[in-house]
């Protein structure tokens, strides 16, 4: 990778087909990131952040152009490698929490660690360390419909920061919370951010968000607008 970063962008386009013709969702997208950087992609509704994003997340390809996250080129990226991708390095953080309901909050967060084959002992003290990292050490036994929005949205942050990625992807992880929730699980991972270097990119329209982030990216007509560095 160039200039040490863990994300390379480069001339990346998406389309979509929609009816007889296509739709630009991203077009000419020029970016990388580095390791421990608190970002946004910000923009209004159907700019192109979220598919930004799951590009990013090797949850699709692109159309033209390449990208290279964490050392591996969309233009290698089989479904095989991608899976392993995610599984391995990548939290994913998403507005709708995601969390398996007859599953107990232990059960959530150990999950991706079954699917890496973890050894139990090793899984527990993992779940338990990434519960006390979000403020839930008393609710291991829970299930997702006795919490709360704010609640439920810190154990999918738990559940992305376990496996202690090198990279968590945040779609919009602010959507369904109040402003007191908001900024608690904002600075929840602003804390896991300098604590563990892990890298957090962001997808937002949210000002509340916008105001933690140490970076900046505007995207309007899939096209970036400005990338602004915010001094702390």
């Amino acid at each position: 990778m160039k200039n040490g970063s863990i994300i390379n962008i480069s001339d990346l386009v998406k389309r979509f087909p929609v009816g007889g013709g296509e739709f630009t969702a991203l077009n000419g997208i020029n970016l990388s990131f580095e390791k421990g950087e608190f970002s946004g992609i910000v923009g209004p509704s159907g700019s192109g952040k979220t598919t930004l994003l799951n590009i990013l997340g090797s949850l699709d390809t692109p159309t033209e152009g390449n990208t290279e996250v964490l050392g591996t080129t969309s233009a290698e990226m089989t479904p095989k490698l991608a899976a392993s991708l995610r599984k391995k390095h990548i939290g994913f953080i998403f507005q709708t929490y995601n969390l398996m309901p007859v599953y107990t909050v232990y059960e959530n967060v150990e999950f991706p660690l079954l699917l890496l084959k973890i050894p139990a002992s090793d899984r527990k003290k993992a779940v338990l360390d990434a519960l006390e990292w979000v403020g839930l050490s008393d609710m291991v036994r829970s299930k997702p419909p006795q919490l709360s929005g704010g609640e439920s949205q810190r154990v999918a942050i738990a559940r992305a920061m376990v496996k202690t990625p090198a990279l968590v992807l945040a779609d919009e992880p602010t959507a369904n919370l109040d402003a007191a929730n908001s900024h608690h699980i904002l600075r929840t991972m602003e804390k896991l951010n300098k604590e563990l270097k892990t890298t957090f990119i962001f997808a937002t329209h949210d000002d509340k968000v916008v105001r933690y982030l140490t970076r900046i990216i505007r995207l309007e007509d899939g096209k970036v607008v400005s990338d602004e560095h915010i001094q702390s």
